[in-house]
């Protein structure tokens, strides 16, 4: 079959999408039956080889070329994009518009975990605990005020632009005059910003996948961040991070482990994720289990937490991947 990969998107992730999109090419680069169309999308919604050839994806599903080579029809493709225009599901419209199956979560799915105010909406209306957090949709002193009131009420902040990667536009407010100048950072990255109450806690992650017709709930794996510091973009992908991983968190009782699982699940069913999801959680000091929030394409570099977590559940990547795609091509 003619898998197109398609990474880059050319927004705040872009480098790390093409980092994920090696993993995939080496994990295909196995399969004789498989002939692999690798293509780069970058901020002008143009479409380039390796090679550095120009090329779109027309609504024939096949990829044309701008000189004289011949256009190659795609059968499937794998949109490894990182935050725009793959998590947000825009990408997703266009392949359900020209009838191209895809992996990964399809596009309402996508959008609504990666706004992370319709996110919250979603976790609350399916009864699972998530952080406490005000809705800022302008930046004004009625909404600096809503955020220094929140502010004296919980002692410190995360301000979040609402429609960006996990880990974009996200800033700690420990100072309450500090306030209006990240707001202003945040609305940059946003139209929409979420305000959470910074929670004293271990950040623990799941894999949650379909295989083999079933849904997946890896053992949750744990982020542990020097004292006072968060998974920032910078924390996550900077080669002299002080954060480290547990692919299994220990100290976790078989009740805590057995909840997060079962919260991840619904979440997965209960928002119709599809394919793959890595799902983050808080462990609170006081051993409240919250939902964070949902990723909907999680990152595949040498130091991302899904690809090791499904490989410690005892799964076989390669093998995950063409399950799902042989089972959509023949339903």
């Amino acid at each position: 079959m003619n898998i197109l990969l398609l990474c880059g998107g050319g927004g705040a992730e872009h480098d790390i999408s093409l980092l994920s999109a090696q993993y995939f090419e080496a994990c295909l680069a196995q399969r004789d039956d498989v002939n692999l169309l690798y293509l780069t999308l970058n901020a002008q919604g143009e479409y380039h080889t390796k090679a550095g050839q120009k090329c779109e994806l027309t609504n024939r599903r096949e990829i044309r070329f701008e000189d004289d080579t011949p256009a190659w029809q795609v059968d499937y493709v794998i949109p490894c994009i990182h935050g725009y225009p793959g998590e947000t599901g825009d990408i997703q419209s266009y392949f359900n518009l020209i009838n191209l199956p895809y992996f990964g979560c399809e596009s309402e799915a996508s959008s609504n975990c990666f706004n992370k105010i319709t996110a919250k909406m979603w976790f609350s209306a399916l009864d699972i605990p998530n952080t406490p957090y005000l809705f800022v949709n302008q930046l004004d002193e009625e909404s600096i005020k809503r955020c220094e009131a929140a502010f004296d009420k919980w002692g410190s902040l995360f301000v979040k632009a609402a429609s960006q990667g996990s880990s974009v536009g996200c800033f700690k407010v420990d100072q309450r005059d500090e306030i209006g100048n990240i707001l202003a950072q945040a609305f940059r990255y946003s139209p929409y910003v979420i305000v959470e109450k910074t929670i004293r806690a271990r950040e623990l992650e799941v894999a949650v996948y379909q295989y083999q017709g079933e849904v997946i709930a890896t053992k949750p794996g744990e982020i542990i961040c020097a004292d006072n510091t968060f998974y920032s973009f910078e924390e996550k992908y900077a080669d002299n991070s002080h954060a480290t991983t547990q692919v299994e968190a220990t100290n976790l009782s078989d009740e805590q482990i057995s909840q997060i699982q079962e919260y991840a699940v619904r979440a997965f069913k209960g928002l119709k994720l599809r394919h793959l999801s890595r799902i983050d959680f808080f462990l609170s000091d006081e051993g409240e289990i919250l939902l964070n929030e949902i990723n909907t394409f999680p990152g595949l570099t040498k130091i991302s937490m899904f690809p090791k977590m499904l490989a410690h559940h005892g799964e076989d990547f390669t093998q995950y991947l063409m399950d799902n795609i042989k089972r959509q091509l023949t339903q």
